[in-house]
Formats: structure tokens, C-alpha cells, sequence
């Protein structure tokens, strides 16, 4: 990969400024990013030196679901600090997952990419203050005006972010709460108070408006719950102190802590994915330009914090200012089986896979994921009988195997995975019918696809 340096005049300023202490010898990822072709849509802004403005450069990618008139919202899935988390945001616009979850509120896909340093300050970009949030507004009416979406600009957020990204999330929810449908924390809060530590961080103040916006705080066990020392210790403590601050003046804030992990996001998005979706469910408005509605109070469940179990609100014995709150009683149920083991079920088959064609001798198709479970892979078959699966042993360091793979900040890897099948074992001018199916992660199947004959060629094997 060739080295850049359009990154020297921004570190030098920032040497000069004293904001930061970063490595110039930097060989970033920045610039492998899949291809922005409709339905995705790309913008870069370069880093500045004018104070209050971003020093960093950032491309924002945003997906739009095809056939929408008019986006009812914007889900933001926020990377988090250091040059690999960067590059993970390079792919977070292109996650059928999340894609699935937005195409069910007619909500756009957006991931930002901040082209941040691994020796740079990340508060530079994750604290919004710093010029981010300004940033991100911006990308919101530029990348509106080429999807043909000017309402972009105007949509409420939905916001996901994994640490630093759960600070940036955090922190414009505080700053913008009227424009904030729900908000989730995975590792990452804002800081509310004087950090000796970190004097140069300025603390945020909770406005009224925040209380009303959902929030959850999602972190690894092993990130100062259970496992007290390390690098991710002071995790639970900032979560901890956020949670009673929030929730202590009547926040619609919980708590999920996951048993399996430490800073990875692992199974999380089995819990965040159907909890956003119950919260957009609720507050999106009807009509573009009506206010975001409130969250049914009578709904709601609560569970002791760091408990196990969950109970609907009017039965909760204790006090309620000390308990976290969740949405509803699908999500609750979800919430028990995440902070047990993870493993939240899903009754529901995937969607069928769609358009599967045959050109070349070569299979492709089209699929949406599964809302709940995501896509793990594809079953082919051949004249009935099942010929192979696509891929064919699914990978996942951190979590349920997935059709498009997980880097650590919740975005599928490169190259992005295709849906593609060609049939090695097929005798050249015998003529075959293929189907198609559809896996989640759950192991569930779906309807077979359409079926398509192909007759292969010795030339096409």
C-alpha cells in the first residue's frame, strides 16, 4: 500500500497547537474502501487547522434503501479509536444486518471513517466539541443532496458507537437530544465530571431533553465488572457513574453487560439491532417534520443493575430511579438471555434469497439478512439435492459466525463477501436447476430461491 502524506500539514499543525502528540511515519487504510456506487453514496472532507474544526479527514459512506420516497431517519454506526477501528468504519454503510434493521424504518445506513493515527488523540473526533459534530452535519445535507434525499439533513438519528464511538454517541445525544431517537453505548460513554486523569477533557452537562432519549450502556465483563485490572478496567466505573447521573433524574436508561467479553463488540448486535428496533418503532414520527414521539411509559420493564432478570415496571419491588430501564417486554426477554450467555433466540426463518441468475457458469442472487439474526451463509442445491454452502465454514473471532465476517468494531471484513456460487463438480453441457437458501445465525433456514437452470460449459468450470 503506498505510503501517504496528506496527513503532515494536519499533524504538523497539531504539534504546533500542542493538541496532540501523533507519529508522523503513518501508513493508514484509509483509501480501501469498497466501491460507493447507488445505492451507497460517499463524501471526504479534508482535516483542518482552524480552531474548533476537525483536525482529522473523514469520508462518511451512507446506504439508502432502494425505493424509499422520503427517509423517515439515519442509523449512525460510529467506529471507534485507532487506526484499526478506522479502517473498520470503511465497511459499516455496507453491513446487511444493520441494512436490514434501517430498510425496516425506512431509515438510511451511515459510517463515518475518521482517518485518525494510531499515536493521535482520539478525543479529537470522539468528542463532537472538537468539530465532528459539525463534520457529521455537514455530510448529512452533502450526502442528502447526491442520494437525491435532501431530508437527510433533517432526519432524526439513531446512534450506534463502540468506544470512542460510544463516547462521540453519547455526547451528541446530550448536545442534540430533540434530534436523538435512541442511543447505543457499546464500551463508551461521555464523561460527566472532572477527570484528574484526563484534565484536558471537558465534561458534558445532561440537559432535561436527554432524559427522554433511550439509551443503553453495553460493555464486556471483563472490562471492570468482573475483571478489575487492565486496560479496560475504568470502563464499568464511567458506565457505572453515566447510568446512576441518568437514571437517578428519571433517564430512560439501562444497563447490558455481556459475560462473554472484554472491549470486542461480540454478540452484541443480537440484543442492539432488535433494542434500536423497538425504540425507532416507537419514536420515529409518522410524517417527515413531526417531532419524535415519547417512549410509552407503560411499557416498560426494569432489571436491577447488573442483574439478570427483568420485570415489568409497575411490579418492580425496588427503587425504580435505581434500576435499568428497557423498552418493552420483547426487548427485556432479549435483554435476560444476552447478559446470560449471548445466545438471544430467534423463531424466525430468514427471508428467501431473491433474483438468482445464472451467467458465465456462475450463480449470483440477492438477500436481505435476517432483522434478528443476521445472515451466517448459503445453502446451494442442485436438482434438489444440497450441493454446498457459501462460505463454507463461516468465521467470526468474536462472535456467531457470519456470512460477511466481523472486524472488532461490529463491520464485515474485506473483501466484502459476495453471493456468488460457481459449480466445480457439474459436467460441461448437462443441464442443472439451482436453488438457493438463505441461513441466519441463529441456524434457521429459508424458503428455497426461484430456481434457475444452467447448463455449464468446459470453458466456464
Amino acid at each position: 500500500m503506498r505510503r501517504s502524506t496528506r496527513y503532515l500539514p494536519v499533524l504538523l499543525g497539531l504539534f504546533a497547537a500542542g493538541r496532540a502528540q501523533v507519529g508522523l511515519a503513518q501508513n493508514p487504510p484509509y483509501d480501501v474502501f469498497p466501491v460507493a456506487e447507488p445505492p451507497y453514496y460517499r463524501i471526504r472532507y479534508e482535516g483542518s487547522s482552524k480552531p474548533g474544526e476537525l483536525v482529522y479527514p473523514v469520508s462518511y459512506t451512507v446506504w439508502v434503501p432502494q425505493g424509499a420516497k422520503t427517509l423517515r431517519g439515519v442509523i449512525v454506526h460510529q467506529h471507534g479509536c485507532g487506526e484499526g477501528s478506522c479502517k473498520s468504519g470503511l465497511t459499516g454503510a455496507y453491513d446487511l444486518h444493520w441494512q436490514a434493521l434501517a430498510r425496516h424504518h425506512g431509515c438510511a445506513l451511515l459510517a463515518p471513517a475518521y482517518e485518525q493515527p494510531e499515536k493521535a488523540d482520539c478525543q479529537l473526533w470522539c468528542d463532537p466539541r472538537n468539530g465532528s459534530d459539525a463534520a457529521f452535519r455537514r455530510a448529512l445535507a452533502d450526502l442528502g443532496a447526491r442520494a437525491g434525499h435532501p431530508e437527510l439533513a433533517e432526519v432524526p438519528w439513531a446512534l450506534w458507537g463502540h468506544s470512542g464511538g460510544g463516547t462521540w454517541a453519547g455526547a451528541m445525544t446530550l448536545l442534540h437530544p430533540e434530534r436523538v431517537a435512541a442511543a447505543w453505548l457499546r464500551s463508551g460513554v461521555p464523561l460527566l465530571s472532572p477527570n484528574p486523569a484526563r484534565p484536558t477533557i471537558k465534561p458534558h452537562a445532561v440537559p432535561d431533553g436527554a432524559l427522554r432519549v433511550p439509551l443503553l450502556c453495553n460493555l464486556g465483563t471483563k472490562e471492570g465488572v468482573t475483571v478489575k485490572e487492565g486496560r479496560f478496567a475504568g470502563v464499568w466505573p464511567s458506565n457505572e457513574a453515566f447510568f446512576n447521573e441518568v437514571r437517578g433524574r428519571g433517564g430512560l436508561i439501562g444497563v447490558a453487560v455481556d459475560p462473554l467479553t472484554s472491549h470486542e463488540c461480540g454478540n452484541q448486535r443480537y440484543l442492539a439491532i432488535p433494542w434500536l428496533d423497538a425504540c425507532l418503532g416507537a419514536r420515529l414520527p409518522k410524517a417527515f417534520g413531526e417531532p419524535l414521539q415519547p417512549m410509552p411509559a407503560d411499557a416498560a420493564w426494569l432489571a436491577p443493575l447488573l442483574g439478570v432478570e427483568a420485570v415489568p415496571a409497575a411490579t418492580f419491588a425496588g427503587n425504580p430511579l435505581q434500576a435499568g430501564w428497557l423498552p418493552n417486554e420483547a426487548a427485556a426477554r432479549s435483554w435476560m438471555r444476552y447478559v446470560t450467555d449471548t445466545a438471544v433466540a430467534d423463531p424466525t426463518p430468514p427471508p428467501a434469497p431473491t433474483d438468482l441468475r445464472a451467467a458465465d457458469g456462475a450463480l449470483t442472487w440477492d438477500a436481505h439478512a435476517d432483522l434478528e439474526s443476521g445472515l451466517a451463509a448459503f445453502r446451494i442445491e442442485r436438482d434438489g439435492e444440497a450441493l454446498a454452502r457459501v462460505p463454507e465454514a463461516a468465521k467470526n473471532p468474536f462472535g456467531r459466525p457470519l456470512f460477511q465476517g466481523l472486524q472488532y468494531s461490529d463491520t464485515p471484513v474485506l473483501p466484502l463477501a459476495r453471493m456468488c456460487f460457481r459449480d466445480a463438480t457439474a459436467t460441461p453441457g448437462r443441464a442443472y436447476t439451482y436453488r438457493v437458501i438463505a441461513e441466519n445465525t441463529a441456524g434457521l433456514t429459508s424458503a428455497p430461491s426461484a430456481p434457475v437452470l444452467m447448463k455449464p460449459t468446459e470453458s466456464q468450470r
